[in-house]
Order: structure tokens, then sequence, then C-alpha cells
């Protein structure tokens, strides 16, 4: 198996998101909770933020359109301003022979500004931000147009991230080879893709 390229996720990927998330989503956790405008309980609201786009939260735990709104508003201009450590295995990533592209969806601003924090912009050739308040494109889509410009066969890339309902999912349904990254190990093994738990183990797949 010879890859050229591998299509990376960002958060919870690259970096844990709950490592910044308490205080970089604070005042959003303060807004949810004391509108008490959703269906959930408070605790599922705080893991899911810290793993899912917004608007997926939003949707899976009935916020009201208000609060939606009031979320989106607060998010659209949210961006944090300290450093943000890797994972220790992103070290890796470096030494794999091939060539690298970042796809992440969210905020754009919030997004950058974690980006810039980490220090990572020169470890990829293009980085995409996936926003759902400004696009109807998604990560299936952005997987696509790269495989497209690049001329590159499905077989020749592969996609690495934690969420098997988005980045996992995208490359499934364009038939692309995709790894389950599980640092916490929060999904079972009897997967019908591999499961890694540390970036030296992408060697045995590219």
């Amino acid at each position: 198996m010879t890859k050229k390229a591998i299509f990376f996720d960002l958060d919870n990927t690259i970096y844990s998101a709950p490592s910044v998330g308490d205080e970089l989503f604070a005042s959003l956790l303060r807004l949810i909770m004391e509108s008490g405008e959703f269906n959930s309980s408070f605790d599922a609201i705080k893991t899911d933020i810290m793993r899912k786009p917004f608007q997926v939260v939003a949707a899976n735990h009935q916020f009201s359109d208000a609060l939606t709104q009031k979320g989106i508003d607060f998010l659209k201009n949210l961006t944090y301003e300290g450093t943000i450590k890797p994972f220790d295995d992103y070290k890796e990533v470096s030494n794999l022979p091939v060539k690298k592209f970042l796809v992440t969806t969210g905020f754009v601003k919030l997004q950058q500004s974690k980006i810039r924090g980490m220090g990572i912009e020169q470890d990829f050739i293009e980085i995409h931000i996936v926003d759902l308040t400004t696009s109807d494109k998604t990560k299936k889509d952005v997987f696509a147009d790269i495989i497209q410009r690049h001329d590159y066969h499905i077989s020749d890339v592969l996609v690495i991230g934690d969420d098997l309902h988005s980045e996992i999912k995208a490359a499934q349904e364009l038939g692309i080879d995709a790894i389950l990254y599980d640092k916490s190990d929060l999904n079972p093994d009897n997967l019908s893709l591999p499961k890694i738990a540390d970036f030296k183990q992408l060697n045995d797949f590219i």
C-alpha cells in the first residue's frame, strides 16, 4: 500500500479539545445553562461541545432556535489567544513521507486561532476550514475537491480523524481508506476500520 497524501482532522486528532475547552467555552456553556432552552443533560452537552461542531450539538440536544443563534453569534468571533500543545505523538507526523492536508469543521476565526496556537501551519500543504455558517460545503466535498485538483486516485489518499460521523463517514462514502484516531479509547475495537492511538502506527498504513 502506497499512499501519496493524508487528510487530517484537527480537534481531538492533533490536540485535545478538552485541554483548552473549559477556558475557551466557559462563557458559551454559561449561556447555554442559564437559558435552559435545551432538551438534554447539561453534562452531555458539555461533553459534546468539546468533540462536535456546535450546530450538531445544538440539533442533537434540541436547543431552541434562539439559543442556537446566540451560540453561533458568540462563536463567530471567538478566538483562542494562548498556546496549544498538540498530542505528544504529533511530532511523528513530520516524518511521514506523504503530503498532508488539514480539513476541519468549525468557525473560521476560532479554528485559525487554534492552528496558530499550535504553530502547525507549515506542516500542511493546504488547510481547509469547513464553516457551516457560511457554506454548504462538507468535508466530503473538500476531500473530493482535493483528490480532483491534485489528480489523486482514491487509493492514493488516507483520512484520519476521531469522529465516526464526520471525516470518517465522509471518507467511507467516497471509498477512501480511513483510520480512527482514538487517543482516549472511546470507541470499541471491533469497528469496520482500523483504530490507532499513536501517529507512529500510521506507518503501517502508508
